[in-house]
């Protein structure tokens, strides 16, 4: 049985939730989401909280009632508060900065990197070592992110790279100088 599954969303001031043809749309202030769902579960909205049920008891079907809830309920707070996912570069002469639409990012390569924001994806810079990715779409801010931190992964040695804020960044112990052979 899914815990998950079974907890109804509540909906918030401002958002509405429509259901049709197997498909969910969440409207808000921030966007507007749709996903559709499987035919292995009912999604109902009612008393002002949307419900995900299963139409049967097999495995398949709970997995599914947890994951379209949790789906959801990612939408309904994408829409109202936003995702953020924030990275921080380290490096001798890592910089960037923020161009129109455009983050422009020198990362240590013969040329400075360019990165477009996405439809429903916006970057802010606060400093010249700091990304925040925000937008409603969670599984698309983790996406992006991802992407950028693939451009310049961390190296080991110094931890010179991209990477996400907090993250604890393990590193090896190099060589050591000096040794003397007996």
């Amino acid at each position: 049985m899914s815990r998950i599954g079974k907890l109804p969303i509540t909906i918030p001031a401002g958002v509405t939730v429509e259901v049709a043809n197997n498909v969910v749309t969440v409207k808000g202030p921030k966007a507007t989401l749709t996903q559709e769902y499987s035919k292995n579960v009912t999604v109902e909205v009612k008393d002002g909280a949307v419900h995900v049920t299963r139409n049967d008891e097999t495995t398949d079907s709970n997995a599914k009632q947890g994951l379209y809830r949790q789906l959801i309920h990612n939408m309904v707070t994408g829409v109202k508060d936003g995702f953020k996912k924030s990275l921080t570069i380290k490096g001798v002469g890592y910089k960037l900065n923020k161009q129109g639409k455009k983050l422009v990012m020198n990362l240590g390569f013969s040329h400075p990197v360019e990165f477009e924001e996405v439809e429903g994806i916006t970057f802010e810079v606060p400093d010249n070592n700091t990304i925040i990715v925000c937008g409603a779409d969670k599984q698309l801010v983790g996406e992006i992110a991802a992407k950028l931190k693939a451009i310049r992964p961390v190296e080991p040695y110094h931890g010179y790279g991209l990477h996400y804020t907090g993250e604890r960044v393990i590193q090896k112990a190099g060589k050591s100088a000096g040794k003397k052979k007996k």
